[in-house]
């Protein structure tokens, strides 16, 4: 199916390749994508990111063409979590809220009370009336919600990003001693040990907001090397450089440029999510984007 470009826009996650990101009409992270794709007035949706970001949007906009330029980009975090993980803390749980990461597949938020990106996280979970907070699937990104909403009581999942969970404080050490004086920026995903030591610590939209207002010039920054790219773009002048020379999501990297223009060629591969599941999840999508208001 031949895709005219004029009919479509093209998101970018902050993890894709720069040459993605340049040839987008919009780049960012899971939340503020998810939000362009729902104000857009265009009939097709090309998202250049991993699966569940895909899924995401065609929830939110069953109306439109959704496609991803590679199918296979998937990400290893939204599988760690399990539906019968999230049945049994129901049955056995009472005055509970289930929250679901975005990073998670259609079917998991399907089961969620809310749905949350780590943009959002602490805002959308404070203004839930339940007691109980089961959060799946991110321990890290859960521990840090937790620790800012003491009068809650979460219930954590046992999943975690490969790639941020592999940073460690000693390379974090390293790179301080590489660079004195700059600062930490750690994305959420992050263990507890290394987001102690940040300057800020939260969602990649969150680190680009805080270098561009810092006086400071020079950043470690803990998260996905793509970032580098907006951060560069956004902060002229500043110098950025990541916690360990392979900060790198592989499967983002699979969404290359020749994959993007390969879509108006005829190529990408449609997003299509089952109707039951989609009510579920688009349910708890639209109370995360009015919670997060």
């Amino acid at each position: 199916m031949h895709i005219e470009r004029n009919n479509a826009l093209v998101l970018a996650h902050y993890y894709a390749p720069p040459a993605v990101q340049a040839a987008a009409d919009f780049v960012g992270d899971s939340f503020a994508l998810a939000q362009q794709a729902v104000r857009s007035d265009k009939p097709v949706i090309v998202f250049c990111g991993v699966t569940f970001m895909g899924e995401s949007v065609k929830i939110l906009c069953p109306e439109k063409e959704v496609l991803l330029p590679v199918p296979d980009a998937r990400c290893a975090l939204a599988e760690m979590a399990a539906e019968q993980e999230i049945l049994h803390i129901r049955e056995t749980v009472e005055d509970l809220a289930v929250v679901v990461y975005v990073n998670s597949s259609a079917r998991i938020k399907a089961l969620a009370d809310v749905v949350v990106t780590s943009a959002n996280a602490v805002k959308v979970v404070s203004r839930l009336k339940e007691k109980n907070i089961c959060f799946i699937p991110d321990k890290n990104l859960g521990a840090f919600v937790a620790a800012q909403l003491p009068e809650k009581n979460f219930i954590l999942g046992h999943g975690y990003c490969p790639v941020h969970e592999g940073t460690t404080v000693s390379e974090v050490e390293a790179s301080f001693a590489a660079h004195p004086g700059a600062l930490l920026l750690a994305h959420a995903e992050c263990p507890a040990a290394v987001r102690e030591r940040a300057a800020f610590v939260g969602s990649t939209a969150g680190m680009i907001a805080f270098a561009e207002k810092s006086a400071a010039r020079e950043f470690l920054v803990a998260t996905e090397e793509g970032t580098l790219y907006e951060l560069s773009r956004r902060c002229p002048g500043k110098a950025f450089f990541t916690t360990r020379a392979d900060f790198v999501c592989a499967d983002m990297k699979k969404v290359t440029k020749a994959a993007l223009d390969a879509v108006f060629a005829g190529g990408g591969t449609r997003v299509e999510v089952e109707e039951r599941t989609a009510e579920g999840a688009r349910r708890a999508l639209v109370r995360m984007l009015e919670l997060a208001q």
